[in-house]
Formats: C-alpha cells, sequence, structure tokens
C-alpha cells in the first residue's frame, strides 16, 4: 500500500495571533444623532482557560449558538487559539479558546502549553473553568497560579453543572474557590444553557469602553482553511477514539469555490505511522469514507452550500517531536 491513499465523498443534497495582539479596528461610519447620549460601545477579550476536557471550547459554541470549535472527549482537542467574536448593538465580546494546559510529553505539548498562557497576556478578563465532576487537583492548582498573575478581571466558572449532583457543585465552588481571589463565581451548563446568558452578561460589564476589533459580521479569526482542518480532525477523534488521538494533524490544502453553492476541498490527514494510516483509512475504506462524510456534513453547515471533500492520508514519521513540522502545521506559540 503506497503512503497516500485517496476517498472521494460528494453530496448534492444539501495565523495566529496573541489574544492581546489586537487586530486594527473595523472602519464603521458613525450615524448617531449626537443630540442625543447613547450607552457608550463596549468591546474587549475574555480569555477561557484551564485543564483539558473542561468545556471551554463547548462554553464558546454555546456562546456562539453555533459550532465554531471543535469538541471531543480527547485531551488536546484545541491546538490552536481561536476567537469568536460575538457582537451585539451595545458591545463586541472576543473569547478567546485555548489549550487545555497539561503536563507535556513532547514539542507539541510544550507549544500547546505555551499558547495557552500567552492568551492571558493583555486580555480584559480571564475564565478559568473547573469541571464540576472532577476533583479539583495539583493541574487546576497550576492554572490557578498562572491567573493569578494576569491584572485582568477574574471569573471562576464551575462547568459541566448538567452531569454534576447539587453537593458535588456545592463542594466544587468551595474548594475551587480557594485557588485565587476571584470577582466572581459562576455554575454553568453549556448543554443545557443554564447560566449560558448569565456568563455573557458578566463578561460584558467587565469590559472598557472601546471600538469595534473586528466587522459586525465577524464571527471568528480563523479562515476557511482552519475550520475545515479542524472540523475533519474532530472525526477522527470521535471516530478512531483512543488509537490514534494525539498522533493526528489535518490540513487543508485547498478550496475551490466551483460556484456560490458549491466548494470542491482537499485535505491531509497527518499520521506518524503505517499502522496509525491503516485505521484511519479503516476495512476496505470504510473509516475514512465515515470521516469524510460526517465531516461533510458540518462543513456544509458551516459554509451554507454542497461541498465535494476530498481526503488523503499521508504518514509523517514522529512529527509531533519536530519543531519545523510543528510550526508548519500553525501550532507554534510564536507566530
Amino acid at each position: 500500500m503506497t503512503h497516500d491513499e485517496h476517498t472521494h465523498d460528494d453530496h448534492l443534497a444539501d495565523g495566529s495571533i496573541d489574544a492581546g495582539e489586537k487586530p486594527e479596528q473595523s472602519e464603521r461610519s458613525d450615524t448617531s444623532d449626537t443630540s442625543e447620549k447613547t450607552p457608550a460601545f463596549r468591546s474587549g477579550f475574555v480569555a477561557l482557560v484551564g485543564r483539558p476536557n473542561v468545556g471551554k471550547s463547548t462554553l464558546i459554541n454555546a456562546c456562539m449558538n453555533k459550532r465554531l470549535a471543535i469538541t471531543s472527549p480527547v485531551a488536546q482537542t484545541t491546538r490552536r487559539r481561536l476567537r469568536c467574536i460575538l457582537t451585539d448593538e451595545d458591545s463586541q465580546i472576543i473569547m478567546v479558546d485555548t489549550p487545555g494546559l497539561h503536563k507535556p510529553k513532547d514539542a507539541l505539548g510544550n507549544q500547546l502549553n505555551k499558547t495557552a498562557l500567552a492568551s492571558l497576556a493583555d486580555v480584559d478578563a480571564v475564565a478559568l473553568l473547573i469541571d464540576a465532576t472532577k476533583v479539583v487537583g495539583r493541574g487546576d492548582q497550576w492554572v490557578a497560579r498562572h491567573v493569578n498573575e494576569v491584572s485582568a478581571r477574574k471569573f471562576l466558572i464551575i462547568s459541566k453543572a448538567d452531569i454534576a449532583t447539587p453537593e458535588q457543585v456545592r463542594n466544587q465552588i468551595d474548594a475551587a474557590s480557594k485557588l485565587g481571589d476571584f470577582d466572581d463565581v459562576l455554575v454553568v451548563s453549556s448543554v443545557s444553557q443554564f447560566n449560558v446568558d448569565a456568563f455573557l452578561d458578566m463578561v460584558r460589564a467587565c469590559l472598557p469602553e472601546g471600538p469595534h476589533w473586528f466587522a459586525e459580521t465577524d464571527d471568528t479569526d480563523a479562515t476557511d482553511e482552519d475550520l475545515v482542518a479542524e472540523f475533519v480532525r474532530e472525526k477522527v477523534l470521535l471516530l478512531c477514539k483512543q488509537e490514534i488521538p494525539h498522533s493526528v494533524a489535518v490540513t487543508c490544502d485547498s478550496i475551490s469555490w466551483t460556484s456560490k453553492n458549491h466548494a470542491s476541498i482537499e485535505a491531509s490527514i497527518l499520521v506518524e505511522r503505517e499502522s496509525q494510516k491503516h485505521i484511519v483509512i479503516g476495512r476496505a475504506g470504510q473509516m475514512i469514507k465515515k470521516i469524510g462524510m460526517q465531516a461533510r456534513k458540518d462543513i456544509e453547515h458551516l459554509f451554507g452550500c454542497t461541498v465535494f471533500l476530498s481526503l488523503e492520508v499521508k504518514v509523517r514519521p514522529l512529527w509531533r517531536r519536530d519543531q519545523n513540522e510543528i510550526r508548519r502545521l500553525g501550532y507554534d506559540a510564536s507566530e
């Protein structure tokens, strides 16, 4: 079997920037009536941090009321900083999704930690997420120490309330509150939308007066190629489970808009060993076909058009230990 194999799935029915490195503000004409006093427009950045799998990406998706950040039970699902933008008449909240902070085992893990910690620089607020069902441990204490060092407003968010008992929630609030001096504490469930609006109100209230950092129609700073790659990688994580999760990366090689209502996309799935390649492809190509079908549905929903998706599986030996490969894949915190 060759290193590169393809699957084509067609259905006709349907660079990282530091959170604190604020972009040039978008142009916006001022048509307000100066004779009347209007509320000052508020804008700013809130970084969501915590250990892996505490629900950072799920909370951001709930706030946005759409899926922009990928989610899975696998640690290190989030590898890039993703900024999601929520704009209304009075404010613009830029939520920064970060990789889960963890004990690194390779060069990739080191870069993910650097990416998460760099996101704490020059934000207006930091939300420390703690899983309501997990005992507060040394990992949470380590993350909290970094949060305590920043001058931004600090919020303690107890997540996953929908799968915790009231007693667990009470105990977690008591234990987690000892991690630092927080400006506010909130219990949320992103799945059931419990206190999601309250979280946004809490963030909005602490934002300074400011401009539109992004256009009113923007909902993320990620490129189409980044989003495609992430949705494909999410399906590999979900379908291949524990067999290859940390060894996989995805690149979107091209997007061709053949018409306003149809896009042709080519993407590559990278693994470290031939045995992992066989797992991704599956018996008679069934696994790669399933990955393509599920990823295409999400991409079609995201783009609002039909999509032709071509996936190729490639072997890149030990790419997680190769700093050049990590940089090429966009996981370098310095870029």
